[in-house]
């Protein structure tokens, strides 16, 4: 009876020795690992507020149910959105560097903010500061996903379609530096537009209510199973083009319909929590390093990766200054900024 207690001891703890021998483990253990942290940050999510950590839920039954719980799953389902865009940009421009911002949908959705607010502060004074407030409300979710998906768009029309990697790219980079520019340009013609650009651009969760998290739920659920199927593409483009296109894939075309799921996954998150920095460039950089896995599952994994980072830091923002507030897109920022700046440093001390 010992011994068989301690083999199955044995065999529990081994995803864990590995790890922490720095051997690489299995898909589905990195799964289940990364659905407990998710399960422990939810629970620490709807403990974490502006008055510091409680778990007496049943007297703050109200205030988790309105304002908890949506920031909670909302966190986790929109870089769960940006994860899986990450994931899906390094795959298809074969570059660890990508990030789902890299086609102009960050461009495009902080001009499409901008032209709000200046819209919102010329009619303000017409409509009333009620009328107005509720015209941003409705507005800015809105605008900031058509921007993302009119910066998608316009970068494709320039580039010809997915056809060609590196001019989908240079493509992206010019309409990221005009819409950038046209955006400058709105906020010297209307200059209290600045402010509310600023929130959007250091992102934030703080507004996530229970439409939020339905709106990024359904996306999820549109996105992450036709990206799965694609993701044999992906893993032919590892081989090289001529190589992939040996196997009698049709790579425009498929080209095309997994950026039109980025495109889809990033606006939506972005539309809902603002330009949070890192998280889809950095999620797939920590699944890479733990499992060796497919497109399929990298995809999967990023975007249950990319949920458990974006959480963890809204966490993290709820509490540290607490009754005050940091931009989640700021924290992000700094912990993804140090992770690559760490994997720098031991590449170049090898």
């Amino acid at each position: 009876m010992n011994t068989a207690r301690h083999a199955r001891t044995t065999v529990a703890a081994a995803p864990l020795a590995r790890l922490l021998a720095g051997r690489r483990g299995t898909p589905l253990g990195l799964g289940w690992g990364l659905g407990a942290v998710a399960l422990l940050l939810a629970v620490l999510g709807l403990a974490a507020g502006s008055q510091g950590w409680s778990f007496a839920w049943g007297e703050d039954a109200g205030l988790i149910t309105a304002i908890r719980a949506p920031r909670t799953l909302g966190a986790l389902l929109a870089g769960a959105l940006l994860g899986l865009s990450g994931a899906v940009a390094q795959g298809l421009f074969r570059n660890p560097l990508a990030d789902p911002y890299l086609l102009g949908s960050a461009a495009g959705a902080g001009l499409g903010v901008v032209l709000v607010l200046a819209a919102g502060g010329l009619l303000g004074a017409s409509l009333g500061l009620a009328a107005t407030g509720l015209l941003l409300r409705l507005g800015l979710v809105g605008a900031a996903f058509a921007g993302a998906m009119a910066g998608m768009a316009l970068t494709l029309v320039l580039a010809r379609g997915a056809g060609r990697p590196l001019v989908l790219l240079l493509a992206g980079v010019v309409v990221g530096v005009l819409l950038t520019a046209l955006s400058d340009l709105v906020i010297l013609l209307s200059p209290e537009a600045l402010r509310g650009k600023q929130v959007f651009l250091l992102g934030t969760t703080s507004f996530f209510g229970w439409p939020s998290v339905a709106v990024l739920a359904a996306v999820l659920l549109l996105v992450l199973p036709p990206a799965v199927k694609l993701s044999r593409t992906l893993d032919a483009l590892v081989l090289g083009e001529a190589s992939a296109a040996s196997l009698g894939l049709p790579l425009p075309r498929l080209r095309l319909a997994l950026v039109a799921l980025m495109a889809l996954a990033t606006g939506t998150a972005v539309a809902q929590a603002g330009l949070v920095a890192f998280v889809g460039l950095v999620a797939p950089h920590l699944v890479r390093r733990l499992v060796v896995a497919r497109h399929g599952a990298l995809l999967a994994l990023s975007a249950l990766a990319g949920g458990v980072l974006l959480l963890a830091a809204d966490i993290a923002a709820r509490s540290v200054i607490a009754p005050q507030e940091l931009p989640v897109g700021v924290l992000t920022a700094v912990f993804g900024g140090g992770y690559l700046l760490l994997l720098l440093r031991q590449r170049l001390t090898r």
